[in-house]
C-alpha cells in the first residue's frame, strides 16, 4: 500500500535521529534552558535575519496556535482567520477555549483578501455599539494554506500594512513553511515573514522532526511571560532539548542550504511530478497547487480502485457530487513511490 494522506507519516530525518542517539545519555537543563535549545534559537534568528527575535520550543501546532492566540490578544479581542483556516477549521475549539474568539472571513484558495480584512477593522470602528463586539485584535494566516497555496509577498505585505494600520498584530500558522518556502514560484523567505509577522512559527512536525513547532517572536516585549502561558496550556516540554535538538539539526546547513529548507525542496518536487502525472492522465485538479498537497477531484469508482493500492485524505465534496481528495508528500516520500502511484492512475 502507498500512503499519501499526509506529510506527518514518518518518523523523522535520519541526522534528527543520529544526534539524538548519539547525545541520548548527554545532561542537560530542562524546559528548553540548555545550550542545545539556544543553538537552535541562535540559528533561527540568522536564518530569519532577525537577531532580536525571541524563539520558544513547543511540542505541536495546535498548542502553538493557542498559545500564541492567547498571548497576542487582549481578553476583548477576537483573531480574524479564512473560514477554512486551520484554527477555525480543524483544531476543535481550541482557540475558543483559551477564551479567544475567531472570526472568520471568506477564503480564496484558503487565502485572506487584505481589502476584506480592511472592511471588517473599518466596519468594527465605524460601528457605535462596538464595546458590545468582540474587537479584531489580530490576524491569523497560514504559508501555505490549508488547500496548500502560499501567500505572495505582496499579499502578505498588504496583510501587514492592514494590522498596522489598526494595530492589530499579524500572525503566520507555518506548519508546513518548509513546503511553502520551497513552493513554485514563492516570492517569500523567513527574512520577510519576519519583518511582516509579529509572531509566526517555524512548522517542525510535518518538515522532518519527529514533533515541535518553533514559535518566533519578531517585536520586542510580545513574548512576556509566554514561557509561564506554555505551561499554562500544556505546551511546555520538561526535556525541551529533545525540541531544540531537532530544529538545531535541521537549521544546518547541508547539500547548499538549509536542512530544513531541502527537505521542504525534497516534497515540493515530487509534489508536482504528482500533479503533472494527473492531469497527463486526465484527471481534474481542485487547484493549482505550487507545494506538497495536491487536490484531485475523484468520481465515486475512481476512488475506490485507487484505494484498494493507495491511501490519500477525504478533502471535500465537490458540487458535481464527486469528491476533492489529498494526496500530501513529505520530506521522506521516495520517488519510487510517486512513480507507483501514477502508473495506477
Amino acid at each position: 500500500m502507498l500512503h499519501f494522506d499526509s506529510d506527518y507519516m514518518e518518523g523523522a530525518h535520519p541526522a534528527i535521529i543520529e544526534r539524538l542517539a548519539a547525545t541520548n545519555l548527554d545532561q542537560t537543563s530542562g524546559y528548553g534552558t540548555d545550550e542545545v535549545c539556544e543553538r537552535a534559537r541562535q540559528r533561527i534568528r540568522e536564518a530569519c535575519a532577525c537577531p532580536e527575535a525571541a524563539v520558544y520550543f513547543l511540542v505541536g501546532g495546535t498548542q502553538a496556535n493557542a498559545a500564541v492566540a492567547d498571548q497576542i490578544l487582549r481578553p476583548w479581542e477576537g483573531i480574524v482567520s479564512a473560514t477554512t483556516g486551520h484554527i477555525t477549521a480543524h483544531e476543535a475549539g481550541a482557540v475558543e477555549a483559551c477564551g479567544r474568539k475567531t472570526l472568520p472571513l471568506p477564503q480564496h484558495d484558503g487565502k485572506l483578501d487584505a481589502a476584506e480584512v480592511r472592511a471588517l477593522c473599518e466596519a468594527y470602528w465605524a460601528d457605535e455599539n462596538r464595546e458590545h463586539i468582540v474587537a479584531p485584535g489580530a490576524v491569523y494566516l497560514s504559508h501555505p494554506t490549508e488547500y496548500g497555496t502560499v501567500y505572495s509577498l505582496a499579499e502578505l505585505e498588504a496583510l501587514s500594512q492592514v494590522c498596522r494600520d489598526f494595530g492589530m498584530r499579524l500572525f503566520m500558522d507555518g506548519a508546513r513553511l518548509g513546503y511553502g518556502l520551497a513552493a513554485v514560484g514563492a516570492d517569500v523567505t523567513l527574512p520577510d515573514i519576519a519583518r511582516l509577522c509579529d509572531a509566526f512559527y517555524i512548522g517542525g512536525t510535518k518538515v522532518g522532526a519527529l514533533c515541535g513547532e518553533a514559535v518566533v517572536f519578531t517585536k520586542p516585549g510580545l513574548d512576556d511571560h509566554f514561557f509561564t502561558l506554555m505551561k499554562k496550556r500544556g505546551a511546555l516540554l520538561a526535556k525541551g532539548r529533545f525540541l531544540g535538538l531537532q530544529f538545531d539539526v535541521l537549521f544546518e546547513e547541508e547539500d547548499g542550504g538549509l536542512r530544513y529548507e531541502n527537505a521542504g525542496r525534497h516534497a515540493v518536487a515530487l509534489a508536482q511530478r504528482l500533479a503533472e502525472g494527473f492531469r497527463a492522465k486526465g484527471y481534474d485538479l481542485h487547484l493549482d497547487s505550487p507545494t506538497n498537497q495536491q487536490f484531485v477531484v475523484l468520481d465515486d469508482a475512481a476512488k475506490e480502485r485507487l484505494a484498494e493500492h493507495a491511501s490519500f485524505g477525504f478533502w471535500e465534496l465537490a458540487p458535481d457530487g464527486r469528491t476533492v481528495v489529498r494526496f500530501a508528500t513529505s520530506w521522506a516520500t521516495r520517488p519510487e513511490a510517486v512513480d507507483e502511484l501514477l502508473a495506477l492512475l
